[in-house]
């Protein structure tokens, strides 16, 4: 452990250092100390929890952050979405129902790791073009769990969700935050929003190939395995019967209150406040599925790294770091059309990496749009490029919240992830990046 904290923090040393020479002394402590903590989040030389607390001591300390303006960013709306979320999973489990619709699954579908992997992607992918990608993410991951007793399978499956609720979401323009976003600075700065028919057309292609790349790759080298049965799971019983009209429930009134504009604007109801609120009911009559102490199955962690990750953003903002690298990107506009593309879909990929992707896209779209006006380019390009980049982040847990969910399944680790996620992320680089050039 003293080794890995050592590299950890030698490395923060050794990028402070190269980064003095480019930006302000700031500026280079808050590269020093993101490098630090991806090295420690990666080696896991310390808890994912106890790294993602030290911006709350470290941001101060080093002048980057004040403690106030740190702190606030661990309880962000989108917080209470996770804990509705991962009450709703325990439950699922705590009954046992998850072990009934994994039966239902392996008699529908190819009983093959393949298949299973293929059938767990394109499913998360569907239904986080609709719903968003973390809903989804959070309702299927139990799946995962229980289909296999395999711990190298268990983990994955856990990323054929994840990845596949992060491919599908870019499908439409309400599957992921970032989308959102995109479509509010568009209206924003009174450019023609993308038609919710038009944007598929666009994506669908790109997410199809995607699709296919990610379910084929985790597939490698488990294709012999085979999934069988369980046949001591039996009909279900009065517990599980609530759950899952609960889960019905949930999933309609969650499909009813999409937009899906301009055709129609949906309930208005807050998706966080919607999780929270199934997950809190099953506490209460007439579910009283769970009791409080269930609820020490939260993987808290998982809530701390997102916190760390809305902080990176924020510092980013306060720093003055983001406004220097659009300095940087102004530089390179005179590049060829493709390499410009491609350069911007590395520089939101890898940077989505140490970040949410949502507090990223937020700070980094207005600052392409001034870039791209100022070079006279055509910022929808650019900005649709760097949106989708936002969610194509597939090698830490802080990068995405279905990457985050997945490492709170307890099977996937740091490594397994990264592994897996370089692969996809230059792959979705590469392919975002030439679908833009010659067909957007």
């Amino acid at each position: 452990m003293y080794k890995k904290v050592f590299v950890a923090v030698l490395f923060g040393m050794a990028l402070f250092f190269v980064a003095s020479f480019v930006f302000t002394q700031t500026q280079a402590l808050l590269v020093g100390v993101i490098a630090s903590l991806v090295v420690l989040w990666t080696n896991e030389g310390l808890p994912i929890g106890v790294v993602s607390l030290l911006p709350i001591i470290l941001f101060p300390a080093l002048d980057i952050l004040g403690t106030n303006a740190t702190s606030t960013n661990y309880s962000k709306s989108i917080i209470f979405l996770f804990l509705g979320g991962f009450m709703i999973a325990i439950a699922v489990e705590k009954t046992g129902l998850h072990k009934i619709i994994a039966n239902k699954m392996i008699s529908m579908f190819p009983s093959t790791i393949r298949g299973i992997i293929f059938a767990l992607a394109i499913t998360s992918g569907v239904l986080s073009s609709f719903l968003s990608n973390t809903t989804t993410t959070l309702l299927l991951m139990p799946l995962a769990l229980f289909l296999t007793d395999n711990v190298n399978i268990k983990m994955r499956f856990a990323l054929a969700i994840a990845y596949g609720a992060s491919v599908g979401g870019i499908m439409t323009p309400i599957g992921t935050p970032p989308n959102l976003i995109l479509m509010g600075i568009l209206e924003q700065h009174h450019i023609e929003p993308i038609a919710f028919a038009t944007w598929f057309n666009m994506v669908a292609p790109l997410a199809i190939v995607m699709f296919f790349i990610v379910s084929f790759v985790l597939s490698i080298g488990a294709e012999d395995v085979k999934i069988t049965k369980d046949e001591s799971v039996k009909a279900m019983n009065k517990d599980q019967k609530k759950v899952m009209y609960a889960l019905l429930g949930l999933v309609v009134l969650l499909f009813v209150n999409a937009p899906i504009k301009p055709y129609y604007g949906g309930l208005g109801l807050n998706e966080k406040g919607i999780l929270l609120g199934f997950g809190l009911m099953m506490f209460a009559p007439p579910f009283n599925i769970l009791k409080w102490e269930d609820s020490k199955k939260i993987p808290y962690e998982i809530i701390f790294l997102f916190g760390a990750g809305f902080s990176i953003a924020a510092a980013f903002t306060a720093t003055g770091l983001s406004q220097a690298i659009a300095n940087y990107l102004l530089d390179i506009t005179n590049l060829p059309p493709f390499i410009l593309l491609l350069s911007i879909a590395a520089l939101i990929t890898f940077t989505t990496e140490i970040t949410s992707n949502t507090a990223l896209i937020s700070m980094m779209l207005p600052v392409l749009y001034a870039v791209t006006q100022t070079a006279g380019l055509d910022p929808k390009l650019f900005m649709m490029v760097a949106t989708i980049c936002a969610s194509y982040a597939f090698m830490l847990p802080i990068a995405t919240p279905p990457n985050a969910i997945a490492m709170s399944s307890g099977v996937v680790r740091i490594k397994d992830m990264a592994k897996f996620g370089i692969v996809f992320n230059i792959a979705g680089i590469l392919l975002i990046s030439t679908v833009a050039y010659f067909f957007w």
